[in-house]
């Protein structure tokens, strides 16, 4: 990954709490993995900002290799990489996501 690229993604997530990067926006997801964790946050009634990586292809490819996670959607909470759709769901379903995301945001 490029430099440049690396860095637009270090401030991306670094500008915001909750950052979702996904396929489409938050209020128009393009796949419905990124829908259910847009649908799970908005549930949980937090903020969060959302990127779009079909209008990106340098961050679609460079968020992977970032991360090290090779599927989007990613979340990552106050800098640090949370997960995807399925971990999400996870953590949600356990009462462990709304908890996590408390704290984080509390700090």
């Amino acid at each position: 990954m490029e430099q440049d690229t690396k860095s637009r993604i270090e401030t991306l997530i670094n500008s915001n709490p909750i950052l979702v990067f996904m396929k489409g926006t938050k209020l128009m997801p393009q796949c419905g993995f990124s829908n259910n964790v847009v649908q799970i946050l908005n549930s949980l009634g937090m903020s969060f900002e959302t990127f779009d990586v079909l209008s990106d292809m340098e961050i679609r490819q460079g968020i992977k290799e970032f991360s090290n996670w090779p599927t989007i959607p990613q979340v990552y909470l106050k800098g640090e990489f949370l997960g995807g759709s399925d971990i999400l769901i996870e953590m949600y379903n356990s009462c462990e996501l709304r908890e996590k995301l408390e704290i984080a945001l509390a700090s």
